[in-house]
């Protein structure tokens, strides 16, 4: 048999392995983060103990940055079961700070925008993967503009602008569909090269970021489409 017909069925074998990892470890994600939230928003005293006290409140904010830091940038010196502990630790701090959505937004309109949003990912992501197109470009724009909204947002908490609202969150709608098919092309051209036990490392580095897309996605989506109560 051609040997590089075998390398190449093994390459294919090991992408499809790892996006097979990362899809599965980013719906555990978004389920822990789903379930949490809802919970959470019918705990009346959970709700009372982060809204009345700001420190609580900025302490779950904190404390998600820094799990997020300390996952990316400890790849190397982390076990893959302390990486997985402290990814399933950050969706569900993450739950816990986006339990509002069901305070503020109706469960119809928060059901609809999660479907939209699935669809959205579902296309976007398997253009990623199919596409011969390289979208390394696609990446420096959207990491530019990725700062752009992070900064427009935080600046708008002060001004309390409408017109800049709106104009970051269908920025951010366009940046976070991009970062989708840009991330999933990256995940596939790394598959090739991990064949050990970092594997693991690389997919659930993977699922964070195509999870942090998806929810902040969503988010901007629910600005657009969201019924308020």
């Amino acid at each position: 048999m051609d040997s590089n017909y075998v390398k190449s069925a093994q390459a294919g074998v090991a992408v499809n392995t790892l996006i097979r990892r990362v899809y599965l470890w980013m719906s555990i994600a978004l389920g822990i983060t789903g379930l949490t939230a809802w919970v959470v928003a019918g705990s009346s005293w959970a709700i009372n103990l982060m809204y009345s006290n700001t420190f609580v409140f900025w302490g779950l904010l904190i404390a998600q940055l820094v799990l997020v830091f300390t996952i990316s940038g400890a790849v190397r010196k982390l076990s893959f079961g302390t990486m997985y502990m402290l990814y399933i630790l950050y969706s569900f701090l993450t739950g816990v700070t986006f339990s509002f959505i069901f305070l503020l937004y109706t469960k119809s309109s928060i059901a609809s925008t999660f479907l939209v949003t699935a669809g959205i990912f579902a296309v976007m992501s398997l253009y990623g993967y199919i596409t011969k197109r390289d979208l390394t470009s696609w990446g420096n724009i959207l990491l530019m503009a990725l700062v752009g909204v992070i900064i427009a947002s935080v600046v708008n908490f002060f001004l309390k602008s409408e017109m800049l609202y709106w104009i970051v969150t269908y920025v951010g709608v366009f940046v976070f569909v991009g970062l989708i098919a840009y991330d999933t092309q990256k995940l596939k051209a790394l598959a090739g090269m991990e064949e050990n036990e970092s594997t693991s490392k690389l997919a659930l580095m993977g699922a964070l970021s195509l999870y942090l897309d998806f929810i902040n996605l969503f988010l901007m989506l629910l600005r657009i489409m969201g019924r308020q109560k």
